[in-house]
């Protein structure tokens, strides 16, 4: 298998990847609200890296985040 290295200015940051405690305060949700979301498709599905081990992208996670903040906005315009 080859070695790919990268340095800083490759490596994507749109595609860092983020745990669950930091999804929880990105959001302030709760694990089971999350895992409630994802479910019903209006959350960021996680990225299963092994069998116990999800992740989030975290660009995702924001654009989520964002998402709502224009949301309650307009609700309110």
């Amino acid at each position: 298998m080859a070695h790919i290295t990268t340095t800083p200015e490759q490596s994507d940051a749109s595609h860092r990847f983020i745990k669950l405690p930091e999804v929880r305060a990105l959001t302030t949700l709760s694990t089971s609200e999350i895992y409630r979301r994802i479910a019903s498709g209006t959350f960021p599905k996680q990225v299963m890296l092994g069998p116990k081990s999800a992740v989030w992208i975290e660009s995702e996670v924001l654009t989520w985040r964002d998402a709502r903040i224009r949301e309650s906005r307009e609700e309110v315009a």
